[in-house]
């Protein structure tokens, strides 16, 4: 039955999909050769060549849609994965159809390069659309109590408790929950409620007296032991198995699954900064470094004249911090001190600190002696947002006192951050700025990024003067 249902939302999906892209096709012909956005200076060629294209269309997205899991069951999936599916599998079946052209093409009626570009546009927002549609109806009729699948959990520690507790505030999924198994049954809640409808050795009975349609097993780490035999009773039916590993006191950053060689691999500390990802972020910061330097040149020049007017040495003040990965580079600011002021060692600016020169007090408390560190950014030494660097000195006594603290070196340090825009920065509380760090490397983007670079224009970075 399940299966049944399943193929019916797949050929419906499907349906839809094919239908949307269909219109996109003619509406692409009208925008190029009725409504002429750009002058046709060739001739207008009949409609029916381009109709006649339809079917390999059809086949096309058909193919690329199901290939990129477009038509599997999506209850659970966030929203945007799918958003992110349909663009790629749009950009990819518009490569496949311009192929497909070239060699079916008649050289008395070419087709036009425009068509496919208006084509790809309006198939992406047609289909992002037609989909949301639809995730919208199904949300409206499982909040009903239609279309509904049952769910059992075999465990009844916190990780049974906190799937219970997400499919409470998702109720949209249509997912019922029908209890959960324990390892003797002998209680009557579980965790968050959970009704104990059984135990372990119950499992066998249960799915073939219960319309089941997913069992999640959700073993705490002490009963591990019984998973092989569980296992072994689910193999003999077909409802659908999934596993909840009970190691959320592991997961420290961004876990994910992966494969090594066939292999599944959980990461339990990994960083969306990744390939592509990277190489936007890197891209993002050159744009801002090189706007920011030409802009701000003219105050740096001004701020360097006073500085060396103002106090004996040099110019800029260089030291060593720490990147990511844990890599070492010299950052660069403006001299805020007088000369020789760590002549007894390093140490934090307190309230009313006499190394700071009457310049230096303005300058830091307007954050302008960091305007030098658009040249590391340049250098690739650092990110126009991210973790502050700190000094070698203070991590190696941060790492021993403050939990998770290294792994604000996942990514590249920066000028602003999400800590730093809220408040936390300077001789503030370590925790608070390592808990903005970690949510900020946990939710990346380039439009977080540029979010918090807005803030720091907007808001300023002021600090503590002394």
């Amino acid at each position: 039955m399940l299966k049944q249902k399943r193929q019916l939302f797949e050929l419906l999906f499907m349906a839809a999909d094919l239908l949307v892209v269909s219109g996109a096709w003619c509406l692409s012909y009208w925008l190029r050769f009725e409504f002429e956005l750009i002058a046709v200076d060739k001739g207008v060629p009949p409609f029916q060549h381009y109709l006649s294209l339809l079917l390999f269309i059809w086949l096309i997205w058909a193919f690329v849609f199901k290939r990129m899991g477009l038509y599997r069951p999506m209850r659970g999936v966030r929203r945007i994965r799918e958003l992110w599916l349909l663009i790629n599998a749009n950009a990819l079946a518009v490569l496949f159809l311009i192929a497909v052209t070239y060699l079916f093409r008649e050289k008395s009626v070419p087709f036009s390069r425009l068509v496919f570009l208006y084509f790809w546009v309006a198939a992406t927002l047609l289909t992002v659309f037609e989909r949301s549609f639809l995730r919208f109806l199904l949300r409206e009729v499982r909040r009903r109590g239609y279309n509904l699948r049952y769910l059992l959990i075999v465990g009844a520690g916190k990780v049974a408790g906190d799937i219970a507790t997400r499919l409470r505030f998702h109720q949209e999924l249509g997912i019922q929950l029908l209890g959960c198994l324990s390892r003797d049954g002998s209680e009557k809640k579980g965790p968050r409620g959970i009704p104990v409808v059984g135990s372990y050795a119950d499992l066998d009975k249960f799915v073939q007296r219960v319309d089941v349609d997913q069992v999640v097993v959700a073993l705490p780490l002490e009963d591990n032991m019984y998973l092989p035999e569980i296992m072994s009773h689910l193999q003999e039916t077909t409802v659908d198995v999934k596993i909840v590993p009970d190691i959320y006191q592991f997961v420290s950053l961004g876990g994910a699954i992966e494969e090594f060689e066939g292999l599944p691999v959980l990461s339990v500390q990994s960083t969306p900064l990744e390939g592509i990802n990277l190489f936007a972020k890197r891209a993002l910061d050159l744009a801002l470094a090189v706007a920011g330097a030409a802009v701000t040149l003219p105050l740096m020049g001004v701020i360097a004249f006073f500085v060396k007017l103002t106090s004996r040495g040099p110019i800029f003040y260089h030291q060593e911090r720490v990147s990511v990965d844990g890599s070492k580079f010299t950052i660069l600011k403006f001299r805020t001190m007088y000369v020789d002021a760590e002549h007894q060692g390093p140490g934090w600016t307190v309230q009313g600190d006499q190394r700071v020169t009457p310049l230096g007090k303005f300058l830091r408390a307007c954050s302008l002696d960091e305007l030098p560190q658009l040249l590391n950014v340049l250098r690739g030494d650092m990110s126009i947002v991210g973790p502050r660097p700190e000094r070698p000195v203070f991590i190696e006594e941060f790492r021993r006192r403050v939990p998770k603290y290294m792994l604000r070196h996942k990514v590249p340090a920066g000028m602003t951050g999400w800590a730093q825009v809220h408040g936390w920065r300077g001789d503030t509380s370590i925790d608070k700025r390592i808990e903005y760090d970690l949510y900020y490397i946990e939710n990346w983007s380039l439009l977080l990024d540029l979010k918090i670079v807005f803030l720091t224009l907007f808001r300023g970075l002021r600090r503590n003067a002394y």
